[in-house]
């Protein structure tokens, strides 16, 4: 079939393989042209390792250290009449180039929360691996069904203790819009955390720590988001920041546990970019086109893989990691820098319908959205039958 882009709101419904295989490409390339990781990992776990930051610390593990690649996620294959979730599209991708190069890479798909999940992975590493020495824990999911008692907690985009106004765009109509947020409950913040937080991340660590699956010396990486202050009433100081929070104090004894056998745990802050998850924040797309109209304009726009290959080169893998007084890693020094978010300031209540596309990168953030199914990559003909039903060679059954 002839697949095009359909687009309803923060979601693209329709996704191309051939699309989603050429990103792929472009950023194991970006990680070949930059070299070996020196003293990079061997055997790495990543959990949700099917998209954006995700994805790209498989890569980077896999192409800039030979590292062997365990990844899980929860995607949706392709038949041949309906694409499939741009995550499987990648990992089938993934899974051919990182074969090619003789590099183990095998996938779980199922619900990483679950006990079942955790328990067929383990399973896999005792089986092929032995042991991992590198966990990234990169979920991002809208509900999670607790493993012990089964309740279902659902997470909320709100801001806490106050109504908030918030300039946005509305992508679908392409215009400058403010809505009014209400304040999340307490149950909605409870909920958010437990759907965001760092409570899974632990349960995780535990898991494998219990099975003698970490070899010594581990380390395990979450990634978080703080932004500045024109992200902080929706972000760092609403319902997902106290989620946020969570995972700051759950790596303190995560980080106490490693540490027993000569590892280590770290919080690892990113800057902001265009991910599924990202997309669905109502302001994050007008923060998102004037922070790349500024940040490209001098020069230092990164996309995921340029960060992620930063974080491990840099602090990871570093005896000098990029650490703040939080203990976190921080990769998002030029996204935060003074200059970058004055300027983002100054336009932010200047942005119209009128001149959105000239003050802002608009354009820029509707392409790097599109890249994420797939759509406006470069040497590709989307006018050519390509087949939806993709298989994924080394899927764990």
């Amino acid at each position: 079939m002839i697949i095009k882009p359909r687009v309803r709101g923060f979601i693209c419904v329709t996704t191309h393989p051939v699309g989603c295989e050429a990103n792929v490409k472009q950023q194991i390339d970006y990680v070949k042209a930059q070299g070996p990781i020196a003293n990079g990992p061997k055997k790495v776990l990543v959990i949700g390792a099917s998209t954006g930051y995700g994805l790209a610390a498989r890569i980077t593990a896999a192409f800039g250290s030979d590292a062997a690649t365990l990844g899980v996620f929860f995607e949706r294959p392709g038949t041949d009449t309906k694409p499939a979730t741009p995550g499987w599209y990648n990992t089938a991708a993934f899974d051919k180039f990182a074969t090619e190069k003789g590099l183990y890479a095998k996938s779980i798909n199922g619900d990483a929360f679950s006990k079942e999940i955790k328990a067929k992975t383990i399973e896999t590493i005792k089986h092929d691996l032995g042991q991992v020495d590198l966990v990234v824990y990169s979920l991002a999911a809208p509900r999670r069904t607790h493993p012990e008692t089964g309740q279902v907690f659902n997470s909320v985009l709100k801001p806490v203790g106050k109504s908030v106004t918030l300039r946005g765009i509305d992508t679908d109509k392409e215009v400058v819009k403010e809505s009014v947020f209400e304040p999340a409950s307490q149950e909605e913040i409870e909920n958010t955390v437990a759907v965001m937080g760092g409570e899974d991340w632990q349960m995780w660590i535990d898991a494998l720590a219990d099975a003698g699956v970490l070899a010594p010396g581990a380390k395990t990486t979450a990634f978080t988001y703080l932004g500045e202050k024109i992200t902080h009433d929706i972000y760092w100081n609403g319902s997902i920041g106290a989620a946020k929070k969570d995972l700051d104090e759950k790596v303190l004894g995560i980080r106490a546990k490693l540490a027993a056998t000569g590892g280590d745990a770290r919080v690892a802050v990113l800057k902001a970019l265009v991910t599924q998850a990202s997309s669905a924040i109502p302001m994050m797309p007008l923060y998102l086109s004037l922070l790349f109209k500024v940040m490209k304009a001098k020069g230092t726009h990164e996309g995921c893989i340029e960060q992620i290959y930063g974080l491990y080169k840099d602090s990871l893998y570093n005896v000098s990691p990029l650490l703040d007084e939080e203990g976190r890693v921080r990769t998002d020094q030029k996204e935060l820098s003074p200059d970058v978010q004055g300027e983002v300031s100054a336009l932010w209540d200047k942005v119209t319908n009128e001149n959105l596309y000239a003050l802002t990168d608009f354009a820029g953030y509707k392409h790097e959205f599109l890249r994420l199914f797939g759509f406006e990559i470069e040497g590709v003909d989307y006018e050519v039958d390509v087949n939806p039903d993709v298989a994924i060679p080394h899927l764990v059954a």
